[in-house]
């Protein structure tokens, strides 16, 4: 039993969560509650959720110190510990109505952009990622458990172009039982992409921290089941339980990877944890003050020179046992006290092995489309432009086609030679290759 007075404040949605004192963000501060009263102490005294980037925590110890205001700690009140409340659940018909609309989904455009239609539908299909109507082009990122129940689901908005988070003039983030209205909703988290543990039990698991970096992860690295927890702090005993057996390697952002260790040692009793180093070595400096992730890295690559190694030889090298599909009758059951139980030591070094599970070079691309791009450009400038929507494939018809235009040349110069922006470079072509048969 907890036995402590003063404790933060649960949280219980983002009304709960205040700006900080500190770095002045606001929705990341929790702050102290006096359990006996219900009531908080001084505006000040809690603890700043962005732990990489602002660290402060003011404990209501200090807080009496600085005070001069004696303190002396009662001993434990015996008292009956209160029912939990049941864990909320999504209702089904919200998550099915959420699972359309995708051409105005920036996130699905994104991955679009990256991949084409095909992987894109897959990744999307895979991880159930839905649209929202909460502001034009948001993107649902649903947490479902291993018994498919759904316990939520965050919302956020993306560039499509960048891919990158919008921030400005405000974060765009903010929750399903939120936005249809449930105050009463008792969330209980789980790890994004949960739902995908008990179809690959073979499979090592690969944690990260954001759920777009679990989705690419993927793409590129396919050979692990890639999950989220949603933020640094997040990775959580009560969220890895479904993890129970399992070999899991974290990877975690720049700037996280001591919290991650430390994380790590106290979960061991869960699950076989190994944590990544290779964004550590592979960082500058710069790039460790912008705390980039894995997907930051990757999809700079082409993701198609991935060759990853076959299932079976992943699960040699991380020792998984496979699970037994009879029991044994004549097999006797050795009691805990004879197992001697022994896990394997955490180790930093997961990319260190003589045979990696995979290589990954951070390498430029020495391609370059400037001369193509210039060409096109002036191409379109110089060409009478169609006013009728133009059928550019079987699967897509431009209907602003100076619009379209002006946006492809834009990511190309933005992303001049990136194997995985090429899909631009060539809708451009096919546009071009089209209005020189067709002019008209």
């Amino acid at each position: 039993m907890n036995s402590h007075r003063y404790i933060l404040q649960p949280y219980k949605g983002m009304n709960t969560r205040y700006r900080c004192p500190s770095c002045n963000k606001g929705k990341t501060f929790s702050r102290y509650i006096d359990k006996e009263t219900g009531e908080h102490l001084a505006p000040d005294v809690g603890r700043c959720n962005r732990e990489s980037n602002c660290g402060y925590h003011y404990t209501p110890k200090q807080y009496f110190q600085d005070n001069n205001i004696s303190f002396d700690t009662p001993l434990p009140k015996l008292y009956t510990k209160p029912k939990p409340k049941p864990v909320s659940f999504i209702p089904v018909e919200v998550f099915k109505q959420s699972l359309r609309n995708y051409e105005s989904n920036n996130f699905a455009k994104f991955l679009l952009g990256l991949f084409g239609v095909e992987i894109a539908s897959k990744i999307i299909s895979r991880y159930f990622i839905a649209t929202s109507k909460y502001w034009d082009g948001a993107t649902v990122f649903w947490q479902i458990d291993s018994l498919g129940k759904i316990r939520t689901g965050k919302i956020m908005l993306y560039n499509p172009v960048t891919g990158k988070r919008v921030k400005e003039p405000f974060n765009h983030i903010t929750w399903i039982h939120k936005a249809i209205k449930q105050p009463e909703f008792e969330l209980k988290q789980c790890l994004f992409g949960e739902h995908l543990l008990r179809a690959e039990l073979l499979k090592p698991v690969a944690i990260v921290e954001s759920e777009k970096t679990a989705i690419i992860a993927g793409i590129y690295l396919p050979q692990f089941v890639w999950l989220a927890t949603g933020s640094l702090i997040n990775l959580s005993a009560g969220k890895c339980q479904a993890l129970k057996g399992r070999n899991v390697i974290l990877f975690p952002d720049l700037n996280g990877f001591e919290k991650w260790i430390n994380k790590a040692k106290e979960l061991s009793h869960l699950a076989r944890f190994t944590v990544s180093d290779l964004l550590e070595r592979k960082a500058t400096e710069a790039e460790r003050k912008q705390g980039l992730d894995l997907a930051d890295y990757l999809i700079k690559q082409d993701y198609r020179k991935f060759k990853p190694q076959p299932t079976e030889a992943i699960q040699e090298q991380n020792k998984v046992e496979k699970l037994p599909t009879k029991i044994n009758p004549e097999q006797k059951r050795t009691p805990k006290s004879e197992k001697g139980e022994k896990r394997e030591p955490l180790t930093k070094h997961f990319f260190s092995n003589p045979e990696p599970l995979c290589t990954i070079e951070f390498k430029e691309q020495p391609e370059s489309w400037e001369q193509d791009i210039t060409e096109l450009e002036q191409f379109f400038k110089t060409v009478t432009l169609p006013n009728n929507p133009v059928r550019l494939s079987k699967c897509e018809v431009i209907t602003d086609i100076n619009k379209f235009i002006d946006s492809h040349i834009e990511v190309c110069k933005a992303q001049n030679g990136k194997p995985t922006y090429k899909s631009y470079f060539d809708r451009l072509v096919a546009l071009k290759e089209i209005l020189t048969v067709n002019p008209n």
